[in-house]
C-alpha cells in the first residue's frame, strides 16, 4: 500500500494515508515523497477525498471503513487501482511464489534499468539500487511483486489476478497464509487463476524442481513456458535454463541455456534460493529482449534489498543481519546461505514469529529443523502468540532459549557474543526496533 501511495503521488495526486503502525524503511520513504501519514484508522482522517484506496488488512467494523461505506465514498482496492491507473498500457512482468518475490522483483527491475529500459515497478521492499519501493517509470515495462494474499474485504481474490501480466515468474509454491487459505490446494487454485490470465503469446518462467508449481501448470496452461533448474540439485538434464558450477560460498555460478554456458554470475547474494531468484529474473528479462550477457553484467552492480540478509551494522567484529524470513523454508535457505558464506564462524539466530501463519502455530513442527545450522538460537515469545514455543526449544536442546523480553535478548547478545560472531535477526515486522538496540548494546 505504501508503494501504491508513492505511485499515486508520482502520477500527480495529493496523497494521504492512515496506518496502525508505520516504521522504516517505508515510513521514511513516504515522508520523503511528500505523503502525509496519520496514525490510526479514524473517520476524521477521511475528508474531501476523491477516492479511498483500501488495503487488505482493513475489515468491516473498522471505524474508517464504516465511515467510507456510510458516506457512500468512492473506494477501490490497491491492486484494482494499480491495474486501472498504471498497468493498463504496460508490458507487466509479475513475480509470484511463496518465497523470494521481493528479491526477484528487485533483481528484475534492476536488470531492466541497467539495460536502459527505465521500468516502472511496485515491490514489497526497498531495492538498494533504487532507494524506493515503487516508481512509475518512463518505459513500456512494469515489474510487480505479485502476491497471492487476498485483495480487500470486498474482493477475496488473490491480488495477482488484477495485474494481467505478459511475463510471469513462478519460482516456488508452499502452504502459507493460513489465516485466509484452508490448505495448499486452495493456494494452487489461485495460482491457476493467475495462469488463466496470461496471454498465449506470454511467457511463464517456472521452477521445474518445484512439484507444486508443476501441479498448477498441469491444471491448464495456454502460454509459452521456460523451465529452469539447478543442475546440482536436479536429475533432469533437458531443462531449457540451468544453474551450474556454483562457487564454494555460493555467490558465483554459471548460467546455461540449451546446455550452453552463457556466462558466470558474480554477485553478493547468498544461498541456493537466491541463485534461483537470479536465474528466473535473467530469463524474464530475456523475454523482453535483454541479452543474457547484459543481465549477468548487471548482477555485478546489484546492491541487494533492505531487510533481505541486510548487514545493518558491525561492532567489534560482530556482524548483525536483518532478514525478512518468516516461513521454515525461508529460514532454512537463509541459514544455509549464511553458513556457506561464513564457514565455521558462530551464528546466532534470533527469530520473532510474527506472521499470521506462524502465530497460529501452523509451522511449529518444522521450525526447529529450519534452525539446525545455528550455533545459538533465541526465540522470542510475543504475548499474543497462542502456542507454547517451548517445544521448539526442547527439540533444539541447550543451544536454544525462549525469551519473552526484547531487552533481555539484547542484554544476552551483548554479554555472550564474541568477535567474529554473526547475529541473524529474522522477522517480517519492526521487532520493536531490536536491531538498533543490539548495535547500541554491542
Amino acid at each position: 500500500m505504501g508503494g501504491v501511495a508513492v505511485l499515486a503521488r508520482q502520477a500527480g495526486h495529493k496523497v494521504t494515508g492512515s496506518d496502525a503502525s508505520v516504521y522504516p524503511p517505508m515510513s521514511t520513504q513516504l515522508e520523503s515523497q511528500g505523503i502525509e501519514l496519520m496514525q490510526g484508522y479514524k473517520a476524521a482522517h477521511l475528508v474531501e477525498q476523491d477516492q479511498v484506496v483500501v488495503g487488505n488488512v482493513m475489515s468491516r467494523g473498522n471505524e474508517a471503513i464504516e465511515h467510507v461505506l456510510n458516506k457512500n465514498m468512492h473506494y477501490t482496492s490497491g491492486p484494482q487501482w494499480l491495474a486501472e491507473n498504471v498497468l493498463k498500457d504496460k508490458w507487466v512482468l509479475a513475480v509470484a511464489g511463496t518465497h523470494g518475490k521481493t528479491t526477484t522483483s528487485s533483481i528484475l527491475a534492476w536488470i531492466l534499468e541497467y539495460a536502459g529500459l527505465q521500468p516502472g515497478f511496485l515491490i514489497g521492499g526497498v531495492p538498494a539500487n533504487f532507494g524506493v519501493s515503487a516508481r512509475l517509470g518512463e518505459g513500456s515495462f512494469f515489474v510487480v511483486e505479485a502476491d497471492e494474499y487476498d485483495t480487500a474485504f470486498f474482493d477475496k481474490r488473490s491480488k495477482f489476478v488484477h495485474y494481467h501480466p505478459r511475463t510471469v515468474i513462478l519460482n516456488n509454491l508452499e502452504f502459507d497464509h493460513a489465516d485466509i487459505f484452508d490448505d495448499l490446494d486452495a493456494i494452487k487454485k489461485q495460482f491457476h487463476h493467475l495462469v488463466r490470465t496470461i496471454p498465449g503469446e506470454g511467457l511463464i518462467v517456472h521452477n521445474e524442481d518445484d512439484k507444486n508449481v508443476q501441479d498448477v501448470l498441469k491444471t491448464g496452461c495456454w502460454s509459452h513456458l521456460a523451465g529452469f533448474v539447478s543442475k546440482d540439485e536436479s536429475s533432469r538434464k533437458e531443462s531449457l535454463w540451468m544453474i551450474d558450477n556454483v562457487s564454494g560460498d555460493g555467490r558465483c555460478f554459471d548460467v546455461l541455456y540449451q546446455q550452453k554456458k552463457q556466462g558466470t554470475v558474480e554477485g553478493q547474494l547468498l544461498g541456493s534460493h537466491n541463485r534461483m531468484n537470479v536465474l528466473a529474473a535473467i530469463i524474464a528479462a530475456h523475454h523482453v529482449g535483454v541479452p543474457v550477457e547484459q543481465s549477468i553484467e548487471a548482477m555485478k552492480k546489484f546492491e541487494g534489498v533492505k531487510r533481505r540478509m541486510e548487514v545493518v551494522g558491525e561492532v567489534n567484529n560482530k556482524t548483525l543481519y536483518d532478514d525478512f524470513a518468516h516461513h521454515p523454508t525461508a529460514i532454512t535457505e537463509t541459514m544455509q546461505g549464511l553458513k556457506d558464506a561464513v564457514g565455521e564462524a558462530k551464528i546466532w539466530a534470533v527469530l520473532e514469529p510474527r506472521s499470521n501463519t506462524m502465530r497460529q502455530g501452523v509451522h511449529k513442527k518444522k521450525l526447529a529443523p529450519s534452525l539446525e545450522l545455528a550455533d545459538e538460537v533465541i526465540l522470542f515469545q510475543p504475548a499474543d502468540v497462542n502456542w507454547d514455543m517451548q517445544s521448539v526449544v526442547d527439540e533444539l536442546g541447550e543451544r536454544a532459549k525462549l525469551i519473552c523480553s526484547i531487552d533481555e535478548i539484547v542484554g544476552l547478545l551483548a554479554e555472550q557474543t564474541q568477535p567474529g560472531d554473526h547475529i541473524l535477526v529474522m522477522s517480517n515486522g519492526a521487532f520493536d526496533g531490536i536491531h538498533q538496540k543490539i548495535l547500541d548494546a554491542l
